[in-house]
């Protein structure tokens, strides 16, 4: 990763986030870009991932993932949290 700054976001997402297979581009989106982490459905509708990589790569995945035929991300909150040392690799989570 070129020496850069390993960060974690937990990031929740609204608007047409569900049903639409979000989770799953977020899944591949992650792999291609060696971002580890998770991402899970909520019980409002919205999407919550905590993602781990450098910034460029969180920003990459958030993007990636906008691209998606169905999804239309509206909002997204950010967190910046602690980098989980021992992660390696990205899971779905609540299927």
């Amino acid at each position: 990763m070129n020496g850069e700054k390993i960060i974690r976001e937990r990031m929740t997402f609204t608007g047409d986030v569900q049903g639409v297979g979000f989770r799953y581009r977020a899944k591949y989106a992650a792999r291609e870009l060696g971002v580890t982490g998770w991402v899970e459905n909520e019980w409002d509708g919205s999407v919550v991932m905590e993602a781990q990589g450098t910034k460029e790569q969180l920003y990459r995945l958030v993007y990636n993932i906008s691209k998606g035929t169905w999804i239309n991300i509206e909002h997204v909150k950010r967190e910046n949290i602690p980098v989980e040392e021992h992660e390696y690799y990205f899971d779905v989570k609540g299927y």
